[in-house]
């Protein structure tokens, strides 16, 4: 897999595969990369080996830059496309692109050390999770101020990570969003020191992968549920409950807690650490 790409370098390590974006000189989401991420997340839709995944850039300055801009002169040919064939064909290659890497079976993070804007930012808000450097980071959606509105899925991301007041000001304003702005408003995560950015992430994505079967799917199905409907949401999260307290994890995993000291006051105080211990 690690040589299959032209514009990704890809390695795999205990349920987690990081996907580096190296597409010089500026990291434009063109016709290759798109291609290159298309096809790696066919590779990936039916691995159940991997549980997470991790986007970086080799660029320290852009993430990716944006759409390729030159699409403008040959729109028939970028609508040609034939990224995602199993989206829904109605929808320009970009968004069917995001689309299939929104729906991956895996948890998706972002690292962001760079810039990202137009369909790069677009491409980082179809991801499940953001972690931005707080030196370098920097998110925009300039579409509107070229004449047009974002093609990638912008317009549909942004209100549920920041409401529909702050996408607007971010759609229609189009100014640059620093890495604290960013987090004080949802569309990162969290905005961290450039330093502790590689191990906060890298240590979360070993901690989500080293969940037991299923529960990340589920996890995360039933909150993208509740995202739509808090009743609907309430009843899935109640069905995938029940079927995960059917595995033999949910049973062993509790009997060890108890056996490190849940239910007892010293125990209780240290829940997380004595949790950490048994897993």
């Amino acid at each position: 897999m690690t040589d299959a790409y032209s514009t990704l370098q890809i390695s795999l390590s205990n349920g987690v595969a990081y996907v580096v974006i190296d597409n010089p000189p500026l990291n434009l989401l063109d016709a290759t990369l798109m291609e290159d991420l298309d096809r790696f997340a066919d590779a990936m839709s039916g691995d159940r080996d991997i549980r997470v995944i991790v986007f970086d850039s080799a660029d320290p300055d852009f993430f990716v830059a944006h759409g390729d801009m030159t699409t403008a002169d040959d729109p028939a040919a970028f609508a040609a496309l034939t990224v995602a064939p199993g989206q829904d064909q109605s929808l320009n290659p970009m968004m069917r692109l995001h689309e299939r890497i929104r729906s991956l079976p895996q948890l998706t993070i972002a690292k962001l050390r760079g810039l990202a804007r137009g369909g790069g930012a677009e491409l980082l808000s179809a991801m499940d999770m953001r972690f931005a450097s707080l030196e370098r980071a920097g998110m925009a959606q300039m579409e509107c101020r070229l004449g047009i509105i974002p093609g990638a899925g912008g317009t549909a991301y942004l209100p549920g990570l920041v409401g529909r007041a702050r996408a607007l000001e971010i759609i229609l304003g189009g100014q640059l969003v620093d890495a604290a702005t960013a987090e004080r408003i949802g569309w990162v995560n969290r905005a961290l020191p450039d330093t502790e950015l590689d191990h906060v992430v890298d240590t979360l994505a070993a901690r989500i992968a080293a969940l037991p079967p299923g529960v990340v799917r589920a996890a995360t199905e039933a909150v993208d549920t509740a995202a739509a409907s808090t009743t609907h949401g309430l009843r899935k999260a109640d069905e995938l409950l029940s079927g995960l307290f059917g595995e033999p994890a949910a049973t062993r995993l509790a009997k060890a807690a108890l056996a490190a000291g849940a239910h007892t006051r010293a125990g209780e105080r240290r829940l997380e650490a004595l949790v950490d211990d048994i897993t």
